[in-house]
């Protein structure tokens, strides 16, 4: 019976678990192609909080519910190409919200927690 129980919950994390785009070519061609907005996490290497807020929050069921209508794409801020694409970021983990053309919704920076960032959602679709 627990391995019935552990096999549902590890197919349910797998079915909810966003689909990371690679790189923000990739993630702006396929925004583009389905008419979504995006989600773009800079993170640096060795940011302690950026690893917290993947862990933590980026990874809660709820926040990957509500991810599921954007393309998301993580960047890593050592990666100049990627950065050259972006407005320039003060700190990381830093979070840009953006129009599939590019245009900036909303900018946040920080970590924040399950709760704090589905308050961030619900008021940028809002806007």
């Amino acid at each position: 019976m627990t391995k019935i129980i552990l096999t549902l919950c590890t197919l349910s994390a797998l079915l909810l678990a966003l689909d990371w785009e690679k790189d923000m070519d990739t993630a702006l061609a396929v925004a583009q192609k389905e008419h979504k907005n995006v989600m773009v996490m800079v993170e640096g290497e060795h940011c302690r909080w950026c690893k917290k807020m993947k862990a933590r929050t980026l990874l809660d069921e709820g926040v990957e519910k509500r991810l599921s209508k954007y393309v998301v794409v993580k960047v890593m801020r050592e990666d100049g190409n990627a950065m050259a694409k972006l407005p320039p970021v003060e700190g990381v983990p830093t979070i840009f919200f953006m129009k599939e053309n590019k245009a900036i919704l909303e900018e946040i920076m920080g970590y924040y927690n399950v709760e704090d960032f589905i308050l961030r959602i619900d008021a940028l679709e809002k806007k």
